[in-house]
């Protein structure tokens, strides 16, 4: 890729030539000029000529695909960053082997306060049990360790980590051998993170930014709140966003909202709306999504159907307040008897206030895994926007999967059910969870077209538009998202194979080349084929990120 000029900043003209460039506007646009931060046009090669005399810079882009950014619509920033650079257990494939890399880890790191990592997942591991106390005390030496499960629903820490909480041991979800949950995991959470030096979390989140934009992510939805991080993490990730060239992050503070005053704490605080993470239930992972029949693979005495944290009238007086006071609300929810109490409670507050108003404002659920017929129908008729991430069934669907054991195969093959949802009109934002699930845009537009129940698996085309414009749908911005005259100049450059066009119906063909469609194309994301490579990535017309030559 070649370009003529300086690197391109927001208030400098840009053409881009002879590529292929991803708009509904055209085609088959082979160029694009951006000025001030927006996309001024699109169109062939021969029409580019007359723009070349009056531009600041011309970048020939020697085929590559130009797509608008992406936007992760559920990602914990900092979370994130402290799992880039601190210790990853997601690829441990057994117990020992996690030992032993928390071993090698405490070794390398003495002078570090406090030991942080993620990503362990017992499910996978023959043992099928995570590390006891004893283990970790051996394999740190005595430090304080946390360990935030996959899911980051549950955590197993050390005896030193225990010690600075010296009234876990009477707080709900606190085991005296297995991992803590609720507000003893949450407890010992702010204990680890409240150790983080304030020099070692602005790392965390460049990093996370980093990778984002090396990523082709324009924009991140930071989904924040007091269960989750700090107020201070919070508006420091905000303010070094602003302030540093990078990755867009719009912040939701998941805390309840009563009135207009605490509506206007949520605004103080930088935030874009009181949704996000505000629990309703937990995970499927750590059972405590709440469900309306028992797990399958808990026996004992009792039926065990997870954890509830709020209840239908708790639901309807938050989105009652955030819809008086004009502030986007959202909840958590995963398991069908959480989801149930979402609809009654939005539909309540509906009832109050007028469908329509309820409507407009775009409230969120997040996750929306277990949904029913029901509640599809339900998200629809409240214009509820499902946030959800692809990558969970990726890692958890099928047959043989954590979904099956947690819940029995035909309960499981419920879960993420896309097709039938974009069928019933539900807005889908994709996203990550990260770092539940990796930053990978393009790996979660494979794991929705390619879902491990079929009849749940979506074109390409649909999941790549619920992972561009659905992100920015659901901020209540139908302006961006994608490349026509007038939108935001946030885009990506692409080194990819061939482009093709997937069929909406499988009764006829998966793929086409045929450029007689009149549908821009996308890179074939047939399993095992290699996904495209961001080589630059644009926000608001400002470079964010340029590969580096190999």
């Amino acid at each position: 890729m070649t370009e003529r000029a300086t690197p391109q900043t927001e208030h400098r003209t840009t053409l881009l030539r002879g590529g292929e460039v991803h708009s509904p506007a055209d085609p088959f646009a082979t160029a694009m000029v951006v000025e001030r931060g927006h996309i001024a046009w699109v169109g062939s090669e021969g029409a580019a000529d007359s723009f070349v005399s009056g531009v600041d810079e011309v970048v020939d882009l020697e085929g590559a695909l130009v797509t608008p950014a992406f936007t992760d619509a559920h990602v914990h920033t900092t979370a994130t960053g402290l799992a880039l650079t601190g210790l990853d257990l997601s690829g441990a494939e057994s117990l020992p082997e996690a030992l032993a890399r928390v071993r090698t880890y405490s070794a390398a790191h003495p002078a570090d306060r406090i030991l942080l990592g993620h990503g362990w997942d017992s499910s996978r591991w023959p043992e099928q049990r995570p590390p006891s106390r004893a283990e970790l005390d051996g394999a740190t030496g005595g430090r304080p360790l946390y360990l935030p499960r996959i899911d980051a629903h549950s955590a197993v820490v050390s005896t030193a980590l225990l010690d600075l909480v010296p009234d876990v041991v009477s707080l709900t979800g606190y085991h005296p051998d297995a991992p803590l949950t609720a507000a003893a995991h949450h407890a010992v959470r702010a204990a680890a993170h409240g150790a983080v030096s304030a020099r070692q979390r602005a790392e965390a989140q460049r990093a996370a930014r980093h990778r984002a934009a090396s990523l082709g992510i324009g924009t991140l939805h930071e989904c924040a709140g007091p269960e989750i991080s700090d107020e201070d993490d919070f508006v420091s990730l905000l303010k070094l966003a602003g302030e540093e060239p990078g990755t867009r992050v719009l912040g939701y503070w998941a805390e309840r909202v009563g009135d207009e005053k605490g509506a206007r704490r949520i605004r103080e605080l930088g935030a874009i709306g009181a949704a996000g993470d505000l629990f309703v239930d937990g995970s499927l992972g750590s059972h405590t999504a709440a469900l309306e029949a028992p797990y399958a693979d808990i026996h004992g005495d009792g039926a065990h159907t997870g954890t509830a944290h709020l209840d239908a009238a708790a639901v309807a007086a938050h989105v009652t307040a955030c819809t008086e006071a004009g502030l986007q609300a959202g909840f958590h929810a995963i398991g069908d008897a959480a989801i149930n109490r979402v609809v009654t409670g939005v539909r309540a507050a509906a009832e109050r206030l007028g469908p329509a108003r309820v409507r407009a404002a775009r409230h969120r659920v997040e996750h929306a895994e277990m949904l029913t017929p029901a509640t599809i129908a339900a998200f629809a008729e409240l214009g509820l926007t499902a946030s959800v991430q692809p990558a969970f069934d990726a890692a958890w669907g099928g047959e043989d999967g954590m979904y099956a054991r947690r819940l029995g195969a035909d309960r499981a093959r419920t879960l993420n059910p896309y097709a039938a949802m974009l069928r019933a009109g539900v807005p889908l934002a994709f996203g990550s969870d990260s770092p539940v699930t990796p930053l990978d845009p393009w790996g979660t537009v494979r794991a929705a077209a390619f879902h491990r129940t079929p009849g749940h698996a979506i074109s390409v085309r649909a999941a790549f538009t619920a992972h561009t414009r659905g992100g920015w749908r659901a901020v209540g911005r139908d302006d961006a998202g994608t490349l026509v005259p007038g939108a935001p100049a946030d885009y990506a450059l692409w080194r990819t194979d061939e482009l093709v066009v997937q069929a909406p119906d499988d009764r006829v063909s998966r793929w086409s080349t045929d450029p007689r469609s009149g549908t821009p194309g996308l890179p074939d994301l047939t399993p095992g084929r290699p996904l495209p490579v961001c080589l630059r990535t644009v926000v608001s017309g400002q470079t964010v990120f340029v590969r580096p030559n190999e």
